[in-house]
Formats: structure tokens, sequence, C-alpha cells
């Protein structure tokens, strides 16, 4: 028999208890077929212990399921956990290496700038030991073009190539 069978039965009794007819002087009492009602009655008792049965069977089921749905939910509670801490433990990865790169960049230009000094410090510095070199080469050459001159007596002499003076008629070769 089903649970629903054992309300049946139930309901079946009181029907037939709130049906009956009322004792003489005895509002409270009532008469009714002993044996029908002792028959509702053991079925309700053989019924009783498979609607027990049901009953302790569903309550398995549901405590079974709402262990399984406690499970999932820590599952599910420590996945997103263990998440989160792998994104923050990203995330955290990310802004070291942007610190760090930018600490690179930072390092990077300074050598830069300072590399750039130092070539022109350099190159300021070949520049006038040239500039100087060229100034002492030229005293040396004038000091040279004196001692010519005064050897010469004070006098210039001018030498001109052929290039640099004027074609005389001699120079043309003319074939008539």
């Amino acid at each position: 028999m089903e649970n629903g069978d054992v309300i049946e039965l139930l309901d079946t009794l009181y029907s037939m208890i709130s049906e009956a007819w009322g004792v003489p002087l005895g509002n409270d009492k009532c008469i009714i077929e002993r044996e029908k009602a002792l028959d509702i009655i053991n079925e309700i008792k053989a019924a009783m212990p498979s609607a027990l049965a049901e009953a302790k069977r569903l309550v398995a089921a549901r405590d079974e399921f709402i262990g399984n749905a406690k499970k999932e939910a820590e599952a599910l509670r420590k996945s997103s956990e263990e998440k989160a801490r792998s994104m923050i433990e990203e995330q955290e990865i990310i802004r070291v290496a942007r610190a760090r790169s930018a600490e690179m960049i930072s390092s990077a230009e300074a050598k830069s700038a300072e590399l750039r000094r130092v070539a022109g410090d350099y190159v300021d510095d070949v520049m006038r030991q040239a500039e100087e070199s060229l100034r002492n080469s030229l005293e040396t050459i004038q000091s040279a073009h004196t001692a010519v001159r005064t050897a010469n007596g004070g006098r210039t002499a001018s030498v001109s190539s052929r290039r640099d003076r004027e074609p005389e008629e001699k120079d043309f070769i003319s074939f008539q």
C-alpha cells in the first residue's frame, strides 16, 4: 500500500466516526461497526511500515541530495577561491613585471643619456685637440713662410702654375 492509501484509510475511518449515530444521553459517544473499524485500523497498521519506510527513503534521498549539493557548493567555492587566488597572483606577476620593465627602461634611458654625454665630451675633446694641432701646424707654416721671406730679403716670390696664368699665344698650336 502506498502513502496515499494510508491517508485514504484514515479519511474513511474519520468519515465513519463523524457520520456514526450518537448514543442516547452521550453526545461524545457513537456507534460504529466494530469489524469494519478494526479492518481499517489493521490496513493502516499494515500500510504504516511501508509508508514509514517510504518516508525514511524520501528523507534519506533528500539528505543525500542536500549532502551532494553541499559538496558541489564547497567544490565550487574552493574552485572559485583557487581561481581568484590564481588571478590575484597573475595580477601580482603582471604588476611586478611592469614595475621591473619601467625600472629597466629608466635605467636604459639614464645609461643612454650618460653615453650621449660621454660621447659629446669625447667628440668635443677630439675637436679641441684637432683645432690645437691645426693651430700649431698653421703657426709652424707661418713661421716657415716668414723664414722664407726673410731669406729672400723681404721679397715675396710669386709663382704661378700653368693652370693659373692666362694662356699665351705660343701655348696654342695651329694647324693650317
